[in-house]
């Protein structure tokens, strides 16, 4: 076969000209990498590591991936620049600490922004004006008292959380969409301004809208959040649709497009 050499009239193709986003995933999460694609525009690709996690899921064995995640990010497209960083994980940033998260990540990407769900779900409230929230998780009551007691400290009012009290956090992909949808209109507090759904390893992305509806209020999830505000830290100001109300009615940013 011969060698093609490049035409100097065209430049080199873009890829993921609209956003370059690093993830931090659990070892076990079976759904984060297909939700984020799923809600990303098809211009923003996730770029994915992982990170060694423990079961049972305890606030003890959530700390334990505190060694690995300087490392994780590190091996992340490394030379190329990125538009963000994600640690994907709830209760992992409930035990480890959202300075200490972005301390973490910033050792090997100095100066590139970092979210987690933690920081994205409390941009989310902000945006949709809630002070007063409902969560469910798939979490231990143990797990689930540690998740609402930090976001009591951060200045919410939990009016309640419920979980499905799983120690596995491999199963946790593998609940229904649909008794999702089901625990959410049992849990939501009718009082609360939204309801926010923990967990990037739940496939609640598939049924945000369905539940809105029954609720009647806004939805908060995990990975929503965290695509939602990674493509705020990436520039990108287009609403996404289908996933709820948060991606729908509060894009912003002033998108430029990688040189």
């Amino acid at each position: 076969m011969k060698s093609r050499t490049l035409n100097p009239q065209r430049p080199l193709q873009q890829l993921a000209a609209g956003g370059r986003i690093g993830v931090i995933a659990l070892a076990t999460d079976f759904n984060i990498e297909q939700d984020l694609r799923r809600i990303y525009p098809a211009d923003v690709e996730p770029f994915t590591s992982r990170v060694r996690n423990y079961n049972p899921l305890t606030i003890e064995n959530l700390r334990r991936m505190e060694p690995g995640i300087s490392a994780a990010a590190d091996s992340i497209l490394p030379g190329t620049r990125l538009d963000a960083m994600i640690y994907a994980c709830t209760s992992g940033t409930v035990a480890i600490g959202i300075e200490r998260i972005t301390e973490l990540v910033q050792q090997s990407c100095p100066g590139v922004p970092v979210t987690n769900p933690v920081t994205a779900a409390f941009a989310a409230f902000a945006a949709l004006r809630a002070t007063r929230i409902s969560i469910l998780t798939p979490y231990t009551e143990a797990v689930n008292q540690e998740v609402a007691s930090f976001f009591q400290r951060s200045g919410y009012e939990v009016l309640n959380i419920a979980g499905f009290g799983f120690e596995d956090d491999t199963a946790m992909s593998y609940i229904d969409p649909q008794d999702i949808a089901h625990a959410a209109a049992e849990t939501c507090n009718p009082r609360a301004d939204l309801l926010f759904i923990s967990c990037t390893a739940l496939r609640a992305s598939l049924v945000l809208d369905q539940i809105e509806q029954t609720l009647g209020k806004p939805v908060v999830s995990s990975n929503q959040a965290l695509a939602w505000h990674s493509l705020q830290l990436a520039g990108y100001p287009a609403p996404v649709r289908g996933f709820g109300r948060l991606l729908a009615d509060h894009p912003t940013g002033s998108w430029q497009p990688h040189l």
